[in-house]
Formats: structure tokens, C-alpha cells, sequence
């Protein structure tokens, strides 16, 4: 166990390392994360909602019975029958307190909705700083890029002239970057799945 251990710890220290030196890829991870958990509280949503509409459904069929009840106890003593009436008003009581149960479902269902939809927009405000922070990075890395890209054409004397050409290859440079960062990211992902 101990072996296993200490290269799992290896592991653990050498992807934080990772992450440290490449923070567009944590926050990239971080980003990942989010999206995640906001599936996550819509699928939890969309199920609160069925289950609220579950419980207005019985409510409903409760108090259509409750009166049916109701109207057949008065029709009971109206009519002197109170082996009838006394019977079907227990009925009726125990269809009532049915609906307060169902009813205070009904309330701890729209608070978890509540605290859900809350949850929910946490988390969009999260992720909507997280990606700020990623295009940040990204824009720094280029600008540095293009500074580092600069200052070597300007050591090497090849300075003279640049045109549309060079602008376009940025661009690419760009491009291939981000796609690498998402590549390594994915890897990093399947090795953690392993």
C-alpha cells in the first residue's frame, strides 16, 4: 500500500505543479467544473419541477374528493343519517390532513427550487469570472508570445517588413496554441480517469 501511496502522492504533486506553471489550463479544468455542476442543478430543477407538478396534481385530485366527501355529509345529515354522515366526515378529516401533507411537500419542493435556482446563478456568475480570467491569460500569453516572437526577429536582424504574411501566422499561432492547451487538458483528464 505504501508504494501505491507515495506514486499516487508523486501523481497528485506533479499534475499541481502542472497546473501551477499553466494556469490557463486550471482555469480551463475550473471552467469544465462549472459547466458540470450548471447541467447538474438543471437536471436537479427539471426534476423538482416534475415533482411539483406530482404534488399539485394530488392536491388537485384531493380537493375535488374532499368536496365530493363534503357534499355527501351534508346530503347525510340533511337526510338524518348520521351512521352515514360521522363515517364519511372522519373521511373527510383524513383526506384533509392528506392535503396539508401534500401541500407542505409542495412547499419544501419550491424552497429546494429556490435554493437551486440560486445555486444556478452562482454558479453562471462563477464561470462567467472564470472565463474573464481565461481570455485574460490567453490575451497575456499572446501578447507575450508576440513580444517574445518580436524581440527575436529584432535580434536576429529580420525586422524589415512585417507584412500580412506574419499577422496571419500569429493568428495560426493562436489558434494551435489554444488547441494544445485543450489537447493537454484532455490528457490530463484521461489520465486521471485511469
Amino acid at each position: 500500500m505504501g508504494l501505491f501511496d507515495d506514486f499516487n502522492r508523486f501523481l497528485e504533486e506533479r499534475l499541481d505543479e502542472f497546473m501551477r506553471n499553466n494556469p490557463h489550463l486550471e482555469l480551463m479544468a475550473l471552467e469544465d467544473k462549472l459547466q458540470d455542476q450548471e447541467e447538474e442543478t438543471l437536471k436537479i430543477m427539471t426534476d423538482l419541477k416534475r415533482q411539483e407538478t406530482q404534488v399539485q396534481d394530488e392536491i388537485l385530485r384531493l380537493a375535488q374528493e374532499i368536496q365530493q366527501w363534503h357534499a355527501r355529509i351534508e346530503k347525510a345529515r340533511a337526510a338524518g343519517r348520521m351512521d352515514l354522515a360521522e363515517p364519511a366526515q372522519e373521511h373527510e378529516a383524513a383526506l384533509l390532513r392528506q392535503g396539508n401533507q401534500c401541500w407542505g411537500q409542495m412547499e419544501v419542493i419550491k424552497e429546494r427550487m429556490r435554493q437551486t435556482q440560486e445555486l444556478q446563478a452562482k454558479i453562471q456568475a462563477r464561470r462567467k469570472e472564470v472565463q474573464a480570467q481565461i481570455n485574460q491569460v490567453q490575451a497575456s500569453r499572446a501578447s507575450a508570445q508576440a513580444t517574445s516572437s518580436a524581440t527575436n526577429w529584432n535580434t536576429v536582424g529580420w525586422n524589415q517588413g512585417l507584412n500580412e504574411s506574419s499577422r496571419n501566422t500569429q493568428d495560426l499561432e493562436k489558434k494551435f496554441q489554444r488547441w494544445e492547451a485543450e489537447q493537454e487538458l484532455e490528457q490530463m483528464k484521461r489520465n486521471m480517469g485511469q
